[in-house]
């Protein structure tokens, strides 16, 4: 009881650490408010290699260093060797970097150390057999590359003077002089953005060398591969700048990389330099901060605002939190009880005492647990035993598996708690013993007359001829309005997570009477103690038992959304013999089944709306006998219900909006 009656406080602790917690907050912002604007969020520590007196974002030598948790991948990793060369490694070959492009996009590599090579009077070329780059998710050959080919057999691929130098006078042992060919130039197709260089060798080529620039344009030539980075589109997420957009890299499939918008410049990595606006000055060009006039006065304001702010928000949470106390502790400092009542429609039973029971009464009392006492195995929740003690009361005894005594201590707990509750349709905790270890026994009341299971087994009980429509019906409205009733008229709401119909005990008049409810998390329900999914689902599993009149329900879904109602009724039930009223009813819970197994478990579909439409038939079902008697737990569920709001009852009436 103490666990319901308790739970102001620990709101008020919460508050408490709320309290703390924005005043820390509010400091900090205040104290950010006052430093220097000159402090940059953008920039790894520069790193140096010989005549690189910085390395571009991502590329990085030191994998600890405080950007470590932004770096991209291994790589981009490079290493420094005598602390004059940068080297780049991609698979099995080691090439040193010799130019990074300022637009962010490409790096120059050498060839490998290990490329077999030729000189001639012009220029050094290499044997394509020797060169095995391929393109990966990192890296690829720019377009941007020029390449020289000698040894071709196909005089096809030369073209005029692309740049470097002529090659007149060649000495290869190639049968041809060279030629160049331009990896932009799609005339040809032979080259295409993705492959390598290994292209050429399948057209009887055997060396070739490779520059950028075009000595016909006055460009600047440099020698070597240029490379066109890229990050893969699965790790792009969160890397650029909030001035930068996402790009896509012609060279490497699916790589894509940063770019600043227009009107700012830098590399576009929020880890490396960023975007920084740009703007005219004075008649210059002006970067970042210098861009922004300055605005003292705002910043005044704005301190003096969070101050403000920061007042107000203590006073408020100060004034609530008296509120709160005075609500919940009395002027000589103890609970309020009979205050929480009346602001709570839960239902509890003050005085209501259990009993500590000894595990040996509860085994003779259960035949030492045989297996024709049993009622219900519920897995790893447990099973249900029946029971007649010495003085002759019938009991459930329900034998829970407990593994740690975090286990059993949890469910002490709830017993506390379901001992508390009262409904006219959940069987009344009588007591539990913990005198056997991790396996303690509780004890409900019993009414006696068997289990909705067993009563749904063909041939009923003792040979009765089974449950009538009537009767079905009632059970189903039962069982949803007193769910409904503890997920959202008892706060914190109690659920099954167990729900079958061996759960549900019945007294001599047919009434609903459920045992079994979860007394501590399992885990592999897949929800969490306070989730009505596993609730509804298993409602929808037990209310087409009541229509089939057995636990084989495999086939009835398909039936039913197939418009087959009649094939999956109970034969007892005598479908084609019932009046239409009767086979609406049918109708519609065989759909409010079907709905609770299909949107049930993904929380589309609440117990109250179950319930509704079940009384709703039920109300109908009564008015068709001409009775106006109430179904039993029914006046209870909903008379006092405030949140339900679903039936009204009187002496001569049912309603229900």
């Amino acid at each position: 009881m103490y666990i319901y009656y308790l739970f102001p406080y620990c709101y008020i602790n919460i508050l408490l650490e709320y309290v703390l917690f924005f005043f820390s907050s509010m400091i900090i912002v205040l104290l950010l408010l006052l430093l220097p604007f000159s402090v940059s969020s953008h920039g790894c520590p520069p790193e140096k290699c010989g005549s690189f007196d910085s390395i571009p974002y991502p590329f990085h030598l030191n994998n600890t260093s405080d950007c470590g948790e932004y770096l991209l991948s291994d790589a981009f990793h490079l290493s420094c060797s005598n602390s004059t060369s940068l080297f780049l490694t991609i698979g099995s070959y080691r090439y040193q970097v010799l130019h990074f492009f300022p637009d962010g996009g490409g790096i120059l590599v050498d060839f490998p150390n290990d490329t077999f090579s030729y000189s001639s009077l012009c220029r050094r070329y290499y044997d394509l057999r020797s060169f095995g780059f391929q393109t990966n998710d990192y890296f690829g050959i720019s377009s941007d590359n020029v390449v020289g080919l000698y040894g071709c057999g196909d005089s096809s691929l030369c073209r005029s003077d692309c740049g470097g130098c002529h090659d007149e006078n060649t000495t290869t042992t190639f049968a041809s002089s060279g030629c160049c060919y331009l990896l932009s130039d799609e005339r040809g197709g032979v080259w295409r953005v993705g492959d390598g260089f290994s292209v050429f060798l399948e057209l009887g080529c055997k060396g070739f060398a490779c520059w950028i620039g075009s000595s016909s344009k006055n460009d600047v030539v440099k020698h070597g591969i240029k490379l066109e980075w890229a990050i893969p589109s699965n790790l792009i997420h969160g890397v650029c700048d909030v001035n930068a957009r996402i790009v896509n890299v012609s060279s490497v499939n699916l790589g894509m990389r940063c770019k600043c918008f227009d009107g700012f410049v830098g590399d576009g990595y929020a880890k490396g330099m960023g975007c920084l606006k740009a703007c005219l000055k004075d008649g210059q060009e002006a970067y970042g901060k210098a861009c922004y006039a300055k605005r003292h006065d705002r910043s005044k304001l704005m301190l003096v605002a969070g101050i403000l702010a920061l007042c107000l928000s203590i006073a408020t949470l100060g004034a609530l939190f008296c509120m709160l106390k005075r609500q919940t502790i009395t002027k000589s400092g103890n609970l309020d009880l009979d205050q929480m009542r009346s602001q709570s429609s839960v239902s509890f039973h003050k005085g209501r005492r259990t009993r500590l029971f000894t595990h040996s009464e509860l085994e003779e009392a259960t035949k030492g647990f045989s297996d024709d006492q049993k009622l219900v195995n519920m897995g790893e929740r447990g099973t249900i035993y029946a029971g007649i003690l010495t003085d002759g009361l019938e009991v459930a005894v329900h034998k829970v598996h407990c593994t740690t005594e975090t286990d059993l201590i949890q469910v002490l707990s709830r017993v506390k708690i379901f001992s508390e509750v009262s409904h006219m349709n959940m069987a009344r905790i009588l007591g539990c013993s913990i005198d056997s270890g991790y396996t303690p026994l509780v004890v409900y009341e019993y009414p006696g007359n068997k289990t909705l299971e067993q009563h749904l087994c063909q041939g009923g009980v003792d040979g009765n001829l089974g449950l009538d429509w009537h009767t079905r019906l009632t059970i189903a409205a039962q069982l949803s309005s007193m769910l409904a009733y503890l997920q959202s008229e008892i706060f914190p709401p109690v659920f099954h997570h167990g729900l079958q119909s061996g759960c549900v005990l019945l007294d001599h008049d047919l009434s609903v009477k459920l045992v079994g409810f979860e007394l501590f998390n399992c885990g592999s329900n897949g929800s969490t103690p306070f989730s009505s999914k596993n609730d509804v689902y298993g409602l929808g599993v037990v209310l087409l038992e009541i229509m089939v009149g057995s636990k084989s329900v495999e086939l009835a879904v398909g039936k039913i959304r197939n418009g087959k109602v009649e094939e999956v009724v109970d034969p007892r039930l005598y479908y084609h013999e019932q009046p239409v009223y009767r086979k609406e009813q049918m109708s519609i819970m065989a759909d409010v089944a079907t709905r609770c197994l299909l949107f049930g478990g993904d929380g589309r579909l609440g117990m109250n709306d179950v319930a509704r439409e079940l009384v709703h038939v039920t109300k109908e079902s009564i008015d068709n006998i001409g009775s106006r008697r109430i179904p039993a737990g029914l006046e209870e569920t909903f008379s006092n219900s405030s949140l339900l709001q679903m039936i009204s009852l009187s002496p001569d009436s049912i309603y229900v909006p």
